[in-house]
């Protein structure tokens, strides 16, 4: 019998000790599960934060600058192509007109922006000018790591574009001879994708530029790779406006020829 009672006490002793560990493991995943939402969530999506090697915070505020400067410095009337993603907020907090935003239900409307995107410059602008497009905007992440840009999204448009025109061919902008197929910014991207209005709009310029001394000059931290066209002319649109930290890349469309 008494064998049997401390058999018990024992078994009970165990017991206590495991709903103690249990309890002590939930209290740490919740106090864990907080801390991570916090730094997930405690900054809102439009202004962005990252820790540096000496653990300070980091601001990237390009969005609000952007839209700060579409609000001052363009007519109330402008009419800004961009992506979909950025709709709300363009029409939000720069008080603009947006081709396409968040609920755009319109596919073949979407498509045609998508379409612009993947032309070249030349086929672009008849597009832009159907759309009656003023400026174009994109988001590019390649200077800071930012990984949801818009060369991370461009085979979506490219996909959403071909739903529709089945000249946009998704394969015409992989790196030619690679199996599987590559999807490149580097040397061995396929002229098709290098001279789309996506690719010179985000890389314009950005390979005149060396920001770090151990890369070379037009070095993509996303891609974690050197640009394959660093000298990209314009010729329908012109540079209007580019964030401190490049996320944002405002251009102007320039009027038809014969409107001066």
């Amino acid at each position: 019998i008494t064998g049997s009672r401390e058999g018990k006490t024992v078994e009970k002793e165990i017991a206590w000790v495991m709903i103690f560990g249990m309890t002590t493991l939930m209290i740490f995943y919740a106090y864990h599960c907080i801390w991570v939402t916090s730094e997930a969530y405690s900054s809102p999506s439009i202004v962005l934060a990252a820790r540096q090697p000496d653990g300070s915070q980091m601001i990237f505020d390009d969005f609000r600058e952007a839209y700060y400067w579409l609000r001052q410095n363009t007519p109330p009337d402008t009419r800004i192509m961009s992506w979909w993603d950025y709709g709300y907020q363009l029409a939000a907090m720069a008080n603009r007109t947006v081709l396409v935003d968040n609920n755009t239900w319109n596919n073949s409307h979407i498509a045609e922006v998508g379409k612009a995107f993947a032309s070249s410059e030349e086929d672009a602008y008849p597009i832009l000018q159907k759309l009656d497009a003023d400026y174009v905007l994109v988001i590019f992440g390649g200077l800071i790591g930012y990984s949801s840009d818009d060369i991370n999204k461009f085979l979506w448009m490219i996909r959403i574009a071909g739903s529709t025109d089945p000249n946009i061919k998704e394969g015409d902008y992989y790196a030619p001879n690679t199996d599987p197929p590559e999807y490149s910014v580097a040397a061995n991207a396929s002229p098709t994708m290098m001279n789309s209005l996506m690719y010179k709009c985000t890389y314009y310029r950005f390979g005149e530029m060396q920001f770090d001394p151990h890369r070379p000059g037009g070095f993509d931290r996303v891609r974690n790779v050197e640009i394959g066209m660093k000298d990209i002319s314009l010729k329908y649109i012109e540079e209007a406006y580019t964030t401190t930290n490049w996320m944002v890349r405002l251009y102007k469309v320039k009027p038809p020829a014969n409107r001066g």
